[in-house]
């Protein structure tokens, strides 16, 4: 469950604008805000039901758009290409001479990143 709240706060931060205000203010008093499907429909003056319907589709939006887009999937590629060129120069930061095969790795995968 907790993945699945990260995973659409992530998905919300790259693709939120492209929401409408209503789906918007759910998907944040819900997932961000904490708020129950009650408290979020006395808001909006609609059932639970109602509420719980906008946020499905919702979240089935989000997930098209990084369907179709892949901006979250490319965000985490990019750290973890970021995390492995770390490990590579602090490695070779503990050596005596960093070695041009290090070197090499760490130009290899900043190539990636900036493919």
């Amino acid at each position: 469950m907790i993945e699945k709240m990260i995973r659409i706060g992530r998905l919300y931060d790259m693709y939120g604008e492209l929401l409408t205000d209503r789906q918007r203010k759910c998907l944040d008093l819900h997932y961000l805000q904490d708020l129950s499907l009650g408290e979020i429909a006395a808001e909006f003056g609609v059932s639970r039901q109602a509420i719980n319907d906008i946020l499905h589709r919702t979240t089935e939006i989000l997930e098209q758009y990084e369907q179709k887009l892949k901006l979250l999937e490319q965000d985490e590629n990019r750290t973890k290409m970021l995390l492995n060129i770390r490990s590579i120069l602090e490695n070779a930061l503990t050596e005596k001479n960093a070695s041009i095969d290090a070197l090499q790795q760490v130009l290899n995968a900043v190539n990636q990143i900036l493919k």
